[in-house]
């Protein structure tokens, strides 16, 4: 069934020596071209007669022409008027706005050579704003503890008891799981290695050191990093996404002393915890690997370990655990509440904030490393 008034393109022979004409009747806009499916065939007209530049146009028996429609012949004449085109009156402020569009052109920009020079003092200027931000956050969590000990019955217990159950409790089973598997391969490895010089009891020594002095902090740091430290500042984004800290703002309470505060000491009491139960995990994954692997039975291993490990190397892990959760839950609410009101920072600033812990933790165990390295052994 034909549909009324649909585009359509006439194409007449050369009379008496002048070229041929074309002319375009019915409504040429966007709704009529994609209701009666005509969008494809007449552009392949189009694209036809592209190259005659002899041809006569003739649109002033359109009924109604739109940009689309309008853009269509533009392109089959070669984006410039033809030399013989007809057209009604209305029609014309249309095709002036699509030629005056055609002659716009972006500047050029040159290549500035010292553009990574305009990056790098980018990248030196947000580090030392992040640096004074991140400053002055423990600034205040220092005032704010001072508030904390002169006045301790109106302090924030519960939140300090429920940011210890998530971020201590709630990551048992997954600082177990990995320490445990940690222990398992590196004293697999060191078994094999340990068989070639005949020196099976030191497997004791190795797993002890590596894991009560360094590995156990550092894996309850990083796992607690990746999930308590992005569930901070994910917290803190949406509180800022949904205005919930400009209405504590209103209602005159501290975002330190009710939101920061809590965290940093829920992760000072959770870490040195989560280091114990990392490093117990890891040493008896490993004690259960040189069973199998040496044949070292189990009273031996714990007969040894005292012996292996003097106890300053235990007190540094407990330290390291101390200053890993603080940090973590520092650098988390920095960045939380740093977050714009908008889910693309949210994102971002969650990643960020993640890798960031991450990086801290491992300079800072560097640090420790060079502060202790003639204790313990």
């Amino acid at each position: 069934m034909p549909i009324e008034n649909a585009p359509t393109l006439t194409v007449n022979n050369a009379d008496q020596g002048a070229g041929p004409a074309v002319v375009a009747t019915g409504i040429w806009q966007v709704h009529a071209l994609a209701r009666c499916g005509a969008i494809k065939s007449l552009t392949k007209t189009l694209k036809k007669l592209k190259d005659d530049e002899a041809i006569t146009w003739d649109l002033s028996q359109i009924v109604s022409l739109d940009h689309i429609g309008a853009q269509m012949f533009w392109n089959a004449w070669g984006k410039r008027r033809p030399a013989h085109l007809a057209l009604a009156p209305r029609q014309e402020e249309l095709f002036s706005r699509i030629e005056e569009a055609g002659k716009l052109q972006l500047p050029r920009t040159r290549p500035n050579r010292f553009n990574w020079i305009m990056v790098l003092g980018l990248g030196m200027l947000s580090f030392f704003e992040h640096m004074h931000g991140f400053i002055r956050l423990i600034g205040q969590v220092v005032q704010d503890v001072g508030r904390f000990i002169r006045h301790p019955l109106t302090g924030p217990w519960r939140e300090v008891s429920a940011n210890i159950f998530h971020s201590g409790f709630q990551a048992l089973g997954i600082t177990a799981l990995v320490g445990f598997l940690i222990g398992v391969v590196l004293s697999y490895l060191s078994a094999q290695q340990l068989r070639m010089f005949g020196g099976d009891m030191y497997i004791v020594n190795i797993l002890g050191m590596s894991v009560i002095r360094e590995l156990g902090p550092l894996l309850a740091a990083i796992l607690v990093a990746g999930r308590s430290g992005s569930s901070i500042t994910a917290q803190l984004g949406v509180m800022r996404v949904t205005e919930e800290l400009d209405a504590m703002l209103v209602m005159g309470i501290s975002h330190g002393y009710r939101l920061i505060m809590p965290k940093v000491i829920a992760l000072a009491i959770s870490m040195p915890l989560l280091v114990v139960w990392t490093d117990a995990a890891a040493l008896i994954g490993g004690m259960v690997s040189a069973k199998v692997e040496l044949s070292l039975s189990t009273r031996y291993f714990i007969q040894k370990l005292p012996d292996a490990v003097p106890l300053a190397n235990y007190i540094i892990g407990l330290l390291k655990g101390t200053t890993f959760g603080m940090l973590i839950a520092l650098v988390s609410c920095h960045f939380g509440l740093r977050i714009k009101p908008n889910t693309e920072s949210l994102g971002r600033g969650t990643t960020t904030s993640v890798v960031t812990a991450i990086t801290v933790v491992i300079l800072a165990d560097a640090v420790f490393a060079i502060i202790f390295s003639g204790v313990g052994y």
